[in-house]
């Protein structure tokens, strides 16, 4: 699967991605925790996509950084798609 054949409310996404950017994480509290959100900007041959970040993922990727998303869902936030491992999905670091 390539990153321009991704659709807004598409589940089961499986792709490999080079990350280019990431984004200064935020802080928010839910259910009474304190969590921790960043956008990333990955890409692959065909074109790039912004990837939500959640917590742990925040401190494990970086710019140069090769991904593997397994699961992932895609979703729009102001007119723009957006990729993210979501409740189910996996995140592993390739290189």
């Amino acid at each position: 699967m390539s990153i321009a054949e991704l659709q807004a409310g598409q589940g089961k996404v499986d792709i490999e991605a080079e990350v280019i950017e990431v984004e200064q994480p935020r802080t928010f509290e839910k259910f009474g925790k304190q969590g921790r959100v960043a956008n990333a900007t990955i890409k692959d041959d065909s074109g790039e996509i912004k990837l939500t970040l959640w917590n742990d993922q925040v401190d494990t990727i970086k710019p140069g950084t090769k991904i593997k998303i397994t699961n992932g869902y895609v979703s729009e936030f102001k007119g723009e798609k957006q990729l993210t491992t979501g409740k189910f999905g996996k995140l592993e670091i390739l290189s």
